[in-house]
């Protein structure tokens, strides 16, 4: 029994920590951060090369802006792909536009409900849980009140 106690206190597990970073793989660069930085400079490398230069100019820095964007940008602390991606999705989504909403009733109205023929329960909201509730609560107290006499 010692023994083991012995063996149990010299085995020591490591818990890994800050498991949300990401390695840096190139320098002060993560593989993400590198791969859209290369992408960025690769496609307006091609842009320089194949495009005349008074349309290739302006693309290139939207390029490099968009790739520095990728980067290292954060919006509320998500990376700027997932506002980019949330963006898409908003905007190829189905939306329910409500031009008139129809306003309640007010709760001052009050109905009378014909549950049992001798029994008349006033009706206090919408919620039909509410009502059931309420009703079982007088009906409750009704059967309460006949077995006490």
């Amino acid at each position: 029994m010692i023994f083991v106690i012995v063996i149990l206190n010299t085995m020591r597990f490591e818990v890994p920590q800050f498991i949300d970073i990401e390695d840096k793989v190139f320098g002060p660069l993560t593989f993400k951060q590198f791969i859209y930085l290369a992408g960025s400079v690769g496609l307006s490398a091609v842009l320089w090369i194949f495009a005349p230069l008074l349309i290739a100019l302006p693309l290139i820095v939207l390029v490099i802006a968009l790739g520095v964007a990728l980067s290292f940008y954060k919006i509320n602390n998500k990376p700027f792909i997932a506002v980019i991606e949330s963006a898409f999705k908003y905007s190829l989504a189905h939306k329910l536009y409500i031009w008139k909403k129809e306003a309640k009733k007010a709760s001052a109205e009050k109905e009378i409900v014909e549950q049992d023929p001798g029994i008349t329960v006033p009706r206090i909201s919408d919620s039909k849980l509410r009502d059931l509730a309420w009703s079982l609560d007088v009906h409750d107290a009704l059967s309460g009140d006949q077995e006490q006499r």
